[in-house]
C-alpha cells in the first residue's frame, strides 16, 4: 500500500467519535499494520528457504532448528495478529467500530491508537483481565 498515514492528523477526544475522519485515520492505520506484517512473513519465507542447508555440525544443526522453531511460532502469532486486524476493518465497515464489545461505551481514542484491534475499553478488559486470574487460581 503507498498511502501513509496523514501525519498531523490524530484522532482527539473532543470531535465526534467514529467521525468518517476517525474511521478513515484507523481504517489506514489498520492496513499499514496488516502491510508490515505481511512484508516481514515473506522475509521470514524466503530466510527459512534459504537456511534450509543442512549443518553438518550437531550444535549448528540444533541451534538453527531452535532458530526456525521461535520464528514460525513468532509469524503464528502475527497470523492471528492479521485475523484480529481483519476483524477490526469488518467492525469499521459495519460501523461498530471503537464501541466496547462488553459494555457497547465507546473505547477511548488513545487506547484505540495504541491498540487499534482493542474490541474492549479499558475498564472492560481491566474486569476481564481480573477475572481471567481469579479462575486462573482455582
Amino acid at each position: 500500500m503507498s498511502e501513509t498515514l496523514e501525519v498531523t492528523y490524530r484522532p482527539s477526544e473532543d470531535e465526534p467519535f467514529m467521525s468518517d475522519r476517525q474511521r478513515d485515520y484507523f481504517r489506514k492505520k489498520l492496513l499499514v499494520w496488516k502491510e508490515e506484517i505481511l512484508k516481514e512473513a515473506k522475509e521470514t519465507l524466503v530466510h527459512l528457504q534459504n537456511e534450509s542447508e543442512n549443518h553438518p555440525d550437531v550444535a549448528d544443526r540444533a541451534s538453527s532448528e531452535t532458530d526456525r522453531t521461535i520464528e514460525l511460532r513468532s509469524r503464528d502469532r502475527q497470523r492471528k495478529l492479521i485475523s484480529k486486524i481483519d476483524a477490526a476493518l469488518l467492525r469499521i465497515d459495519e460501523g461498530n467500530y471503537g464501541y466496547c464489545e462488553e459494555t457497547g461505551e465507546p473505547i477511548s481514542i488513545k487506547r484505540l491508537d495504541a491498540r487499534p484491534i482493542a474490541t474492549l475499553s479499558i475498564e472492560a478488559q481491566e474486569r476481564h483481565e481480573r477475572n481471567e486470574r481469579v479462575f486462573r487460581d482455582d
